[in-house]
């Protein structure tokens, strides 16, 4: 009996260590509305600038639209963070709120 509890009792603090760990990494996308997006080379500012930021995983410009999509870990930095690092490359990032989503809350 004393075995059974000892096995349940590992299997049980084994899960929620793997679960704590995936939680901790969770991903969340943002979406920056950069207006002094004109070119190319602002694309590359961007590319070479916030894409080395502490949690960034992902990052996609869209010229025409001037969006900036950011994809990063939550336990690593947030959206007043990536505002901060726009703003050190002399850029305005604006977050875009996407109202399905908003709904969905």
């Amino acid at each position: 009996m004393k075995q059974f509890i000892a096995i349940l009792l590992c299997s049980v603090l084994s899960f929620s260590v793997c679960y704590a760990k995936d939680n901790k990494k969770k991903k969340e996308t943002v979406k920056f509305f950069v207006e002094a997006m004109h070119c190319n080379d602002c694309i590359k500012k961007i590319e070479k600038n916030i894409a080395f930021e502490r949690g960034v995983t992902d990052l996609q410009c869209d010229l025409e639209t001037h969006i900036a999509t950011v994809t990063y870990r939550a336990d690593k930095t947030t959206v007043d963070k990536l505002v901060e690092a726009f703003r050190k490359i002399k850029m305005d990032a604006v977050e875009v709120k996407d109202e399905a989503a908003e709904e969905k809350k």
